[in-house]
């Protein structure tokens, strides 16, 4: 990994999806969800969050600040990032995190994925392989 790229510890999971990388950059329950069944099915999902938390994390009170009862059950079984999208550092870890993906899953509308540099022409020009998908 270059200097800067985010550092994931290692997984263990099995299941049909073992071996297949996700990177998971979905908000509140749909796209959360659709990765927490290819977690529990193997796959080896990394959650990207903004510097402020997921937003998911705050919409109900939980055991601790953040963490959600819904934020929680979503996202169990996953790794998870913080990267800022507004810096071209945090942008950067993404790619890097991209050309090592097997799916790439985000929640936002065409127009605001494409203004953080990340449309599927973008994202296809750094991983041709990658399934990418958009759960808005």
């Amino acid at each position: 990994m270059k200097a800067g790229a985010p550092r994931l510890g290692p997984t263990t999971h099995t299941g049909p999806l073992s071996g297949v990388r996700v990177v998971d950059l979905t908000a509140m329950v749909m796209g959360p969800y659709c990765t927490q069944i290819m977690a529990d099915m193997g796959a080896d999902v990394i959650k990207v969050e903004p510097p402020d938390g997921d937003n998911t994390r705050y919409i109900s009170v939980g055991p601790e600040p953040g963490m959600a009862g819904v934020f929680v059950n979503v996202n169990r079984g996953k790794r998870s990032v913080v990267l800022d999208l507004r810096s071209a550092d945090g942008k950067d870890a993404l790619r890097e995190l991209i050309g090592n993906a097997d799916v790439f899953i985000h929640s936002m509308r065409a127009k605001a994925i494409a203004g953080l540099g990340f449309g599927y022409e973008e994202v296809a020009a750094v991983n041709p392989a990658v399934i990418y998908t958009n759960c808005y």
